[in-house]
C-alpha cells in the first residue's frame, strides 16, 4: 500500500460509498500534505508519481495555493494595465469588461476549479449577446489575471489559454467615401469648415484633431504635428498620445494654408486650433454640430450618405489612394502601425489602384504590329 517513503504513502480507509484511498507526501519546503478521495488505488499511485515528478522538475505547485479565488489577481492585472503602461481609453474599456462581463461570472471562482471547457461555454455564451470585440477582450482579461497566478506559482495551466472556438468577424460596418465636390458641400455647410477639410485632407483621427494646437502648425512646411490624442471617457477629456503612440508629421493641401492661419489668429502657441482655443471640442451624435452640418448637406446634395467625422479620415485615404498615393505615403498620413495593416483596412481602394496600374503599363507597353497579323505579340525594339 505504501509508494515508498522518499515518495510518499497511500493509505486505504473506508466510508458509507465503500473504500477510498488517501495519498500523503511532503512537498518542497518539507511540510506534510495529502489528498484523500480516491476510489481505486492505481488513481492514488497515478497522483502520487504525478507529484513526485513535479517535485523533481520544479513545476510542483502546492493545491491550497490555487484554493484562491481569480478577484485575487485582478487588482495585479489591471494595475499592470493603468496609464502610462495603456492609453486611458484603452484601460477604460478593460475596467468595464471586468465589471460587466468577467467578474460576474469568475471572480468569486477558485482558479484550481476552472476547467476549458467552462470557459469554452462562457465564452459561446457571451458571443450570443456581445460583438466579437468585446468577447475577446473579456476572454483576454480572464486569460491575463490566470497568467498571473502561473507567475506566483499558483496555477500550472492556464485554462484561459488556447479556447478552440472563437466568434467569427463578421462583415463589418460598410465604410462611406465621400467625393471631392461633397466634402466641399459638407464644409460649406459647417460651422466648422477648417474642421471638417482637415479631417476629410489629412486622415486625422477625431482626438488628433481636436487635439492640434497653435504650435503643432508648421506653416512654413503646411505640415500638423500629430503629438496629442484627445478622447473622452465617461464624459470627460482625456488628452493623452496618438493611438500608435507615436508622433507623426502630416502635410495640409496648399488650399488649406490660409483657413488653417485663421484659425490660429489670436491664440498663443498652447491654444487649442480648432474651437474657442482653450476647450476641446466634442462630437455631440445626433444632436451635435456635424450631424446638423450633414442634414443641411442632405438638403443641398441628396447624394451624400450619412457620415461620421471618422468617416472622413476613410474619405481622406480615399482620395489619397486616388490621387495616386502609393500605401507606405497612406500609413505615413493616418499613422497606422504598418502598412500591411494599411492594406487590410482599405483592400477595396487598392483593386481600384491596380485597374489604373494596368492601364499605365499598357500604355508604357513597346507594341511592334507584325506584317502577318494584329498587334497580339511584342518583340522588344533592338
Amino acid at each position: 500500500m505504501s509508494g515508498g517513503r522518499t515518495m510518499g504513502l497511500i493509505t486505504a480507509y473506508e466510508t458509507t460509498k465503500g473504500r477510498r484511498y488517501r495519498v500523503r507526501y511532503r512537498k518542497r519546503d518539507l511540510t506534510e500534505a495529502q489528498k484523500r478521495g480516491f476510489t481505486t488505488m492505481r488513481e492514488a499511485q497515478l497522483y502520487l508519481s504525478t507529484v513526485t515528478v513535479s517535485k523533481s522538475t520544479g513545476e510542483y505547485i502546492d493545491p491550497a495555493s490555487s484554493r484562491v479565488p481569480v478577484r485575487m489577481f485582478a487588482d495585479s492585472w489591471l494595475r499592470s494595465k493603468q496609464p502610462p503602461m495603456s492609453k486611458p481609453s484603452y484601460y477604460k474599456t478593460l475596467e468595464q469588461a471586468w465589471k460587466n462581463h468577467v467578474a460576474p461570472v469568475w471572480a468569486e471562482r477558485e482558479i484550481a476549479s476552472i476547467r476549458r471547457s467552462e470557459v469554452q461555454d462562457w465564452v459561446s455564451e457571451l458571443a450570443t449577446r456581445k460583438s466579437r470585440t468585446v468577447v475577446i477582450r473579456s476572454l483576454g482579461i480572464l486569460a491575463g489575471m490566470l497568467d498571473v497566478a502561473i507567475d506566483d506559482r499558483r496555477l500550472v495551466n492556464n485554462p484561459a489559454r488556447r479556447v478552440r472556438n472563437l466568434p467569427r468577424h463578421g462583415p463589418g460596418k460598410r465604410r462611406v467615401y465621400l467625393t471631392h465636390d461633397q466634402v466641399a458641400t459638407l464644409a460649406a455647410c459647417s460651422a466648422y469648415p477648417t474642421l471638417v477639410l482637415t479631417l476629410a485632407y489629412c486622415g486625422l483621427r477625431w482626438g488628433e484633431a481636436t487635439g492640434l494646437r497653435v504650435r503643432s502648425v508648421n506653416r512654413l512646411r503646411r505640415r500638423f504635428v500629430i503629438e496629442e490624442n484627445a478622447v473622452m471617457i465617461s464624459y470627460e477629456i482625456q488628452v493623452g498620445t496618438p493611438k500608435s503612440h507615436e508622433k507623426r508629421s502630416v502635410p495640409y493641401p496648399e488650399r488649406l494654408a490660409p483657413m488653417v492661419e485663421q484659425a490660429c489668429a489670436g491664440k498663443g502657441p498652447e491654444g487649442l486650433l480648432f474651437g474657442d482655443g482653450i476647450n476641446h471640442m466634442r462630437n455631440s451624435g445626433e444632436k451635435g454640430w456635424f450631424a446638423n452640418a450633414v442634414r443641411r448637406a442632405q438638403a443641398v446634395d441628396p447624394s451624400i450618405p450619412r457620415v461620421t467625422p471618422h468617416d472622413l479620415r476613410h474619405t481622406a485615404a480615399s482620395l489619397a489612394i486616388s490621387s495616386g498615393a502609393n500605401v507606405k505615403a497612406v500609413q505615413r498620413m493616418l499613422g497606422h502601425a504598418s502598412a500591411a495593416m494599411t492594406l487590410d483596412t482599405y483592400a477595396d481602394l487598392f483593386d481600384d489602384d491596380l485597374d489604373a496600374v494596368a492601364a499605365r503599363l499598357n500604355d508604357a507597353m513597346p507594341l511592334i504590329a507584325l506584317p502577318a497579323g494584329p498587334q497580339t505579340r511584342y518583340a522588344r525594339p533592338r
